[in-house]
Order: C-alpha cells, then structure tokens, then sequence
C-alpha cells in the first residue's frame, strides 16, 4: 500500500464533487492540497472556483488559460486525422483529459507534490484516461481516485458531507441534477437522469450551444475556411488562432443548429451510455477539413487515412493519447497533410453543413481529365485493357464456380 501523500495537485472545477474532494484529500490523509483549475473553453467565470478553493483551505491555487494549446495541440492534431469515435463522436471530453493530466503532473513536479487526484467516477472512462496520461507523464506517481476509496457513493451522503463540512452547495445541486455536464471549446456532453432512457428524446433544455434546427434561420449561411498544411488558419479571409477561429466556428454553427449527436456509446470499461453531444464548430471544422483533403489528398493516401482513423479514434477515445502507437499514426496523418492547403466554401442551414465549394494551389483536381467534352489528354480505348485486367479474376473465379 501507498504511503499517505503529503502534497496532492487535484483536478478542480469548483463544483460539488471537486469541492468536497478537496475536503475529503486533506481530512483522510491530513495533506496539503494544491487545485488545478484548466480554462479549456467551458464557458464559466473560473474566479469563482478560485475563490471556493481558497475559502476549502487550498495550499495553492492554480488556475490556467490553456485554450490556445488545447485547440492547436490537441483538437487540431485530431481533426488532421478526421477522428470520429465509432463513426459518429468528435471526442469532445475525450481530447481534453491528457493536456489536464499533462499539466497536472508538471504541477506535481514544479510545487514538490507527490500525488495527483482527479474527481471521475469508478464508472466511467474518465478515470482511464486521466490515470493513464499521470502514468505516460510520471510512471512514478502517487493517484488518487476518491470515488473508488470513498463511501460517498449517492448524492445524498455527498450533500450530507458537504453540509456537515460546512461547503457551499449551489440550489440547483440540492436535489439530484437532471443530467451531468462536460463542456469546454470543443463541446458540451450531457448524460445520466432525464437521459439514461435511450428510448426517450432529449428534452430541448438539454441542449445548451445550439438553437434547434428547426429555429434557425431560413436563410442559409454561407462561409470560407482557409487551411494551411491540414489546419485551420482564417474564416472568410480573417487570419485567427486556432481558439478564436473554433470559437467562431461555434458560434455560426451554434446560430445554424449545426452539431447535435444523440449517441448510445460503447465505453472502454464496457458499458454502453447514452450522451448528448454538442460539437458545433467542430462539426463545420470536420466538414471543411475533408473537403479540403478532396482535392489534395492521393486517393491511395485518403483511403489509408480513412483506414487508420477509426483505430486512431479508439486510442483517443481510451486514453491512450501519449501512447506510441497514437505517435506512429499522428506521424503519417501529419505526413499526409503537406499539401492540404487551400480553401472551402461552406453552406450552413438549419442544422446542416454542406461543401459548396474548394479550391487549392495543390489540386489534384484536373478538368481536363475528368470533362465530358473533347479533350486530348485521356484516351478512352486506354479503359479497355484496364477493364479486361481487372475481370479476369472474376472470369477464372466465375469457371470455378461453374465447375471448371
């Protein structure tokens, strides 16, 4: 067994769970507690934790804004390889936890802590995939996962401790929450209560970063993202940083009821759950990335890069970002991105988004080629052959079948 830490950097949000967490840290092991507040995008005031924190009794108080590399070190890296957990999920909360996990542990490192705690429960894949980004980061460090050491297992006794501790509870966390939240630039995910029936549609209040579809506007909205080398540089000729640029992706896919997801999902401690995922801007930033790879990607290129993504996906989705294998495939997803630069023409409307439009100075494009008037490039007679080549496995496999 573990020796009792003396010093322990805990991932805190400032909400309930984190709060009491912080409390319960130092009463069970009588250490002291550096929080770790990540501004990722959420979209809440984070002096309020800060607050919080130093009013539980914190040693330290960090609090960061990691929007910036978030988006260009994480989310961007991701949206190269067009990654969509089980065909559909843009990996929101997943892409999150190892930049958090990272920086934790350079917190450990830097005040002399000798254990990290997060606030994921023993039910979910959060837990993975924080402990496996400490471990990548420190292979020796101390982890702390409360939920799967405490008693506190019901909203109930969580109240009963933090009234008895004297920790502020917000109202609307008196009763049991209709449903648990994680959002930061990327997205927002909502589960558990009013959702855990995969049967019944999601209210309309679930939804917090999109209009419906339906409300939005009757008129479309029509946009240009620029690339450079397989990211996002500029909308509509504006030069921004990859966190203004998807946060003004979220706002016109928002505004266009662009990005919602019902999704029943496969999670890697075996269960299935059922979420509703926001991803507006992530959602237009996936469309527009692939119809730039229309035009610049090899189509040998793009069909190995569709093969690799949904394992790339898994690795993301299961924690395992710092892993050598999710290296090895980022290392040629970045190899097939030299050349994908250029410029896609969107049409946002009523909760759709559509390509309406690329072009690129690498092009692989040719008219020539492809027109269905006279040209003098392709000769047609060429496809005979190439026909012939390729039926005569068919040929020789339907004799077979047709007893020789």
């Amino acid at each position: 067994m573990s020796a009792a830490p003396k010093k322990v950097v805990l991932a805190y949000s400032g909400g309930l769970d984190t709060s009491i967490i912080l409390k319960w840290l130092k009463s069970e092991y009588g250490c002291e507690v550096v929080t770790f507040t990540a501004d990722l995008g959420q979209g809440e005031e984070l002096e309020p934790a800060r607050r919080k924190a130093e009013m539980m009794g914190a040693a330290e108080i960090v609090v960061e804004d990691l929007r910036e590399p978030f988006v260009a070190d994480y989310v961007f890296p991701m949206m190269r390889a067009n990654a969509l957990y089980e065909g559909l999920y843009l990996l929101g909360t997943s892409i999150a936890r190892p930049l958090i996990a990272k920086r934790q542990i350079e917190i450990a490192h830097a005040t002399g802590a000798d254990a990290v705690a997060h606030g994921a429960t023993g039910k979910g894949n959060d837990q993975v995939r924080f402990e496996l980004g400490y471990y990548a980061c420190d292979p020796s460090i101390q982890v702390i996962a409360p939920w799967r050491e405490w008693d506190l297992n019901s909203r109930e006794k969580l109240l009963a401790f933090a009234e008895a501790n004297q920790i502020p509870i917000a109202k609307d966390k008196r009763g049991e929450a209709p449903f648990s939240v994680d959002a930061n630039l990327l997205h927002t995910s909502a589960e558990g209560k009013v959702l855990e029936d995969p049967a019944e549609e999601a209210p309309e209040y679930v939804y917090s970063r999109s209009v419906a579809p339906e409300a939005a506007p009757d008129q479309p909205t029509y946009i240009e993202v620029a690339f450079e080398r397989g990211d996002a540089v500029a909308i509509d000729g504006e030069a921004l940083s990859p966190a203004a640029l998807l946060t003004r992706l979220n706002e016109l896919g928002g505004a266009n009821g662009i990005g919602r997801l019902d999704l029943v999902e496969n999670r890697f401690v075996g269960m299935k759950s059922r979420g509703i995922y926001e991803t507006p801007g992530g959602t237009v930033l996936l469309a527009a990335h692939r119809g730039m790879e229309q035009i610049t990607l090899d189509r040998g290129a793009a069909h190995l890069k569709d093969e690799l993504m949904p394992r790339y996906a898994e690795l993301i989705y299961n924690g395992l970002w710092f892993s050598p294998e999710r290296e090895m495939l980022q290392a040629a997803i970045d190899h097939s991105q030299r050349f994908v630069t250029g410029t896609v023409r969107l049409k946002l409307y009523k909760g759709s988004v559509s390509i309406v439009g690329r072009r690129s100075p690498h092009s692989l494009y040719s008219q020539e080629h492809v027109t269905f008037e006279e040209d003098s490039v392709y000769d047609q007679r060429d496809a005979q052959g190439f026909i012939k080549l390729n039926a005569l496995r068919l040929k020789l496999w339907n004799r077979q079948q047709q007893g020789g």
